[in-house]
């Protein structure tokens, strides 16, 4: 059954949950994104984690949290915002970090939290949900070969 506030799934590993953040998340959370952090080879700063967990609780701010939790522990997080699609004269959804735990990557936790930020733009209007990755990520691109199209653009940054 989908929600507005989530989607639970049954498998033999357990009921999956995904959910909006809440505040009472705050410590799992935070070892979640240390993991992404640490996965992408990022310094510890609590800093950063300090400003991110800042911007997920004030409702003004872009950022938005999925969290996917099985039998009460917290195994997944998907950090996404809404964005102007100029050329298209739309809004999609841009997710901006995804993170499963790796004792239960392969058991579906990425492709529920992609599916329900699918059913968000869908509720919203929204035209399509876009992410980039590593070009050494090769285990979370074989997820995505699955359920969406590679596009044809590179990535610059210029950094300030």
């Amino acid at each position: 059954m989908t929600t507005d506030a989530g989607a639970k799934t049954e498998s033999d590993a357990g009921a999956l949950t995904i959910r909006d953040l809440e505040p009472a998340d705050r410590d799992a959370w935070a070892a979640l994104f240390r993991g992404y952090r640490d996965f992408y080879e990022l310094e510890h700063d609590d800093a950063v984690i300090d400003t991110v967990w800042e911007w997920l609780q004030d409702p003004g701010h872009e950022l938005n949290a999925l969290l996917a939790v099985r039998d009460g522990a917290p195994i997944g997080i998907a950090h996404w915002r809404r964005f102007a699609r100029p050329s298209r004269g739309a809004t999609a959804i841009f997710l901006d970090d995804l993170f499963v735990s790796p004792e239960v990557r392969g058991g579906g936790v990425g492709r529920a939290l992609l599916t329900r930020l699918h059913e968000i733009a869908r509720e919203q209007g929204l035209i399509e949900v876009r992410w980039i990755t590593s070009y050494t990520n090769t285990d979370a691109q074989r997820l995505y070969d699955r359920v969406a199209l590679r596009a044809p653009f590179h990535t610059y940054i210029d950094q300030v």
